[in-house]
């Protein structure tokens, strides 16, 4: 079993079986990372019809996880719409997050999880949905004509102040994951937008592959975020494009990164991120072991998490 605080992602499941991964086989999900050795994970509702379908399952859910002796380190609600330009768009996907808020609580996550609100770009009707969009896609892509900049601002941060709200309510912190286009791309776009929406319970959950390929120094956000870092999902990137590679696979200094962390008290869960349609594996469970047994070298040696 590996240590408590190593978390396996719901990429692991996305990967084998696709984007959603079918939600009446949620009760599998839960075996296969269990088996790997983990005793935390991560469980997640894909837009409105996943998540609905996940919430009706929820009881069956938890009994799931407490039979495997798992904690969930969040539940996921991916819900792009809460950015929308489109105020009946907003509203609906406030009524969904109170539902994953709902989900959540019920088994026994301490917060809720989305991508960070995508900048509402002028995608093609043709584009089909995607985790993550290429720079240089989002670069011809531009934005739509009439968008006022801070008329959608203010819309969206009290959306967000909305959502904060509700995750409240339920006693759970609200997670916002950089990716690519994103306004919390970076640990900068994360802090100025933490600002304008004035909640306690807003934090980051830093994505050292994603921001590796984005070029921000992670020692550095690290050392931003302080101490109100908890929650990171870690994956190896060569930097030349979006993946998410083993532990030790690519170029990122895992041996900084560590020390960092170290220095900055780390006390949180490390969530092993690695897989996706864009990431080639041969075998998805040895990336996973391997880079659980890679970490757990790190974390002995920089002392992290004395218990």
């Amino acid at each position: 079993m590996y240590s408590k605080h190593l978390t396996c992602a719901f990429l692991h499941p996305i990967t084998r079986y696709g984007y959603p991964p079918a939600a009446e086989r949620m009760e599998q999900y839960i075996h296969e990372m269990a088996a790997l050795g983990f005793r935390s994970v991560e469980l997640e509702g894909i837009g409105g019809d996943h998540l609905q379908a996940v919430a009706r399952r929820s009881v069956e859910l938890r009994r799931a996880l407490d039979f495997h002796g798992l904690s969930l380190a969040v539940f996921c609600t991916v819900l792009p719409r809460l950015g929308s330009v489109h105020a009946a768009r907003r509203t609906q996907a406030l009524e969904l997050f109170r539902l994953g808020c709902e989900t959540a609580l019920t088994l026994g996550a301490p917060a809720v999880l989305d991508n960070g609100p995508l900048v509402p770009y002028a995608f093609p009707a043709s584009l089909p949905v995607s985790r993550h969009y290429a720079p240089e896609l989002l670069q011809r892509i531009g934005l739509p004509a009439d968008l006022d900049w801070e008329r959608y601002r203010d819309t969206l941060v009290e959306t967000l102040q909305r959502a904060c709200d509700i995750a409240a309510s339920f006693g759970l912190d609200y997670y916002l994951h950089p990716c690519c286009g994103s306004l919390t791309e970076t640990t900068d776009g994360f802090l100025w937008l933490r600002a304008a929406v004035g909640r306690r319970n807003l934090r980051f959950n830093l994505d050292v592959s994603n921001q590796f390929y984005l070029r921000e120094n992670l020692p550095l956000a690290l050392m931003k975020i302080g101490r109100e870092l908890d929650y990171i999902h870690l994956s190896d990137n060569r930097g030349d494009r979006v993946e998410h590679l083993a532990v030790g696979d690519g170029a990122i200094d895992w041996e900084l990164l560590f020390a960092t962390l170290a220095r900055i008290g780390f006390d949180g869960r490390l969530a092993i991120d690695v897989g996706g349609a864009e990431t080639p594996l041969d075998d998805l469970d040895a990336a996973y072991r391997r880079s659980a047994e890679r970490l757990e070298a790190l974390i002995a040696k920089y002392g992290l998490f004395n218990d």
